[in-house]
């Protein structure tokens, strides 16, 4: 690579500076020596071309500005319990575009929430950590509106808030978040899923009050304000678990489909985020005002469409009905006429499947029969290795996103987000806190050292071997059916609850906090690093562990990339069956 010009001024770096450099990278230069000079003036070079950046203006791209909303400024506050009993809030506003033509648009009246790693122009961006890991033990306030925050409020949605994520968005229950536990609307202290956990308990809401309306739950606990959508985040499975354990739909749409522009990342390759909705056709509309290609980020490829391209996914559905309608297949024995179900078999393998689980999906897979659908088991051997495929493929560049370093493809960072340095603190803070974001750490360290980048490089190939084999299963069906979850949602650990004595939520007690977690991402991550489209639609109830109620149970539906309009439409036709809450 060139230099771009010798330094003449003072040196800024030193012999020690060099030497040390040297070290780090296991070789020495020769002490005195002429290549010993000539690297010194080198390294002062670089340092000075790093200071002229350093001392440029900051620069936020002018896509990003904040849409103007009505009363001109944005005002936000964190609720109270009182305000907030399931704690899924982060922080409330209200915000409507100015613009008065967005009142005509799709959402027009549509309340939202958006996962609290998103940014929201004038909120604070908290990743569900505690301010101590940022500058200024302060959260950063965001002075952009991710690409999809503007496209919500241009299309006439409400933004109310931030949604309560997981700590770093690195945990699949919901109980690690700097501000407590998330409570599950259909059971409150019990688990909502994560990370995106208050998208699931805010939007599920809707469905527990109307039930309580109809006397199918005889519950009076407090539920707070809720939402009619929400845009969470996905890369192991955070917008599909919360979505199955609160009894929503929740897509994590094709990889590239929707802009993670304005959003902390974790790793670009399984980075998604997506709708978390009460109905399907919620969803489809909602996918179609986020989709498509805002020049920015990287993610999106060639293959992604121009926001004029995207398919109108809820009239696509409209339409297909309309036709199913005409030919009178529109009922409980034809709706799924001429659709093509595979019914994965190594998902129904995965360790800690809970009978009651497997029973479920397997019984709302076998609907699609009386539907008059063709169903097939389909057998895909290297599902059971998808999930260590995303593990050692995904897990090096993780420790990026806790820094906020860009990644190595051009992107638009977060202005303001400027965590602390890993340190002691940092460890006594998570270890108690969510420890699995101490274990990315030590794994990836223990990668680099143990086996260096050759496993990461062999598992990035074999992303490409688990995309094919899900690809040729996909040519004989239109989709592939699998449980999200192992279990219905668990009870939050003891020590996770704010007492007198504890009132921070804080566990010494790691394997507490991990145990209710392992294997919840066994059906849902491989779809993260092959990038195909995956949602979770809800099916049915299964008992909670100690037998005091009931919580829903999720169904994943995968079709090929690109192709979310079958999704729609096979989630739709197994609705004609009977709605999944009176099972």
């Amino acid at each position: 690579m060139s230099i771009v010009s010798l330094a003449s001024g003072e040196p800024t770096c030193t012999l020690d500076d060099l030497e040390s450099i040297c070290g780090s990278n296991n070789f020495s230069i020769e002490p005195g020596s002429v290549n010993e000079s000539n690297f010194l003036l080198f390294a002062n070079s670089f340092d000075a071309v790093c200071k002229a950046v350093q001392d440029l203006p900051e620069y936020e791209d002018p896509r990003l500005k904040p849409v103007p909303v009505e009363g001109g400024d944005r005002t936000f506050y964190r609720p109270d319990e009182n305000d907030n009993p399931l704690n899924g809030w982060a922080h409330k506003t209200i915000l409507k575009a100015a613009d008065p033509e967005s009142a005509k648009g799709p959402l027009a009246g549509r309340t939202v929430a958006f996962k609290d790693n998103v940014s929201v122009a004038c909120l604070p961006l908290t990743l569900g950590a505690s301010a101590k890991h940022f500058q200024d033990g302060k959260h950063p306030i965001s002075t952009i509106d991710a690409t999809v925050v503007k496209r919500v409020l241009e299309s006439g949605g409400i933004v109310k808030g931030t949604a309560t994520c997981e700590n770093f968005s690195a945990f699949a229950l919901s109980f690690t978040s700097n501000s407590g536990v998330v409570h599950n609307a259909h059971l409150p202290g019990y688990a909502t899923g994560g990370s995106s956990s208050g998208c699931g308990a805010l939007v599920s809401i809707g469905d527990v009050e109307d039930a309580r309306k109809q006397g199918k739950d005889t519950k009076t606990c407090p539920l707070g304000e809720g939402v009619d959508m929400a845009i969470g985040g996905d890369q192991g499975g955070s917008i599909r678990l919360p979505a199955s354990y609160s009894g929503i739909y929740g897509l994590k749409p094709t990889h590239g489909l929707i802009p993670y522009t304005g959003i902390a990342h974790l790793t670009p390759m399984i980075d998604h985020t997506g709708p978390m909705c009460r109905t399907i056709e919620d969803t489809a509309l909602l996918l179609r005002v986020l989709a498509g290609w805002d020049g920015i980020d990287p993610r999106m490829t060639p293959e992604s469409p121009l926001q004029s391209k995207v398919p109108d996914y809820a009239s696509n559905l409209k339409t297909w009905i309309s036709s199913k309608q005409a030919s009178e297949e529109w009922n409980s024995k034809s709706a799924a006429k001429g659709l093509r179900i595979g019914i994965l078999k190594e998902a129904f393998e995965v360790a800690g499947l809970n009978s009651s689980v497997k029973e479920t999906v397997n019984a709302a897979a076998e609907r699609f029969k009386a539907l008059g659908a063709d169903v097939k088991e389909i057998s895909i051997p290297l599902h059971k290795y998808g999930a260590a495929i995303w593990t050692v493929a995904s897990r090096p560049s993780m420790p990026h996103y806790i820094a906020n370093r860009p990644s190595d493809l051009l992107s638009h960072t977060l202005p303001g987000l400027d965590p602390l340095p890993i340190d002691q603190d940092f460890f006594d803070i998570l270890s108690n806190r969510n420890p699995a974001v101490v274990n990315v750490l030590l794994n990836v360290a223990h990668l680099e050292r143990r086996y260096g980048p050759s496993l990461t490089r062999k598992a990035h190939m074999h992303v490409h071997q688990l995309r094919e084999a899900y690809d040729q299963a996909l040519e004989e069906v239109d989709v592939l059916l699998t449980p999200v979850n192992p279990t219905v949602g668990p009870l939050h650990p003891k020590g996770t609850l704010k007492t007198e004595d504890n009132p921070n939520g804080f566990t010494e007690q790691i394997m507490e906090l991990f145990e209710p977690a392992i294997g919840n991402t066994l059906n849902t991550s491989p779809f993260n690093v092959t990038g195909h489209p995956a949602l979770s639609m809800p099916v049915g109830w299964g008992k909670v562990k100690d037998g005091g109620g009931r919580l829903p149970i999720g169904m994943q539906v995968i079709a090929k990339k690109w192709d979310e309009d079958s999704i729609f439409k096979v989630a739709k036709a197994w609705e004609m069956g009977g709605h999944w809450a009176d099972s």
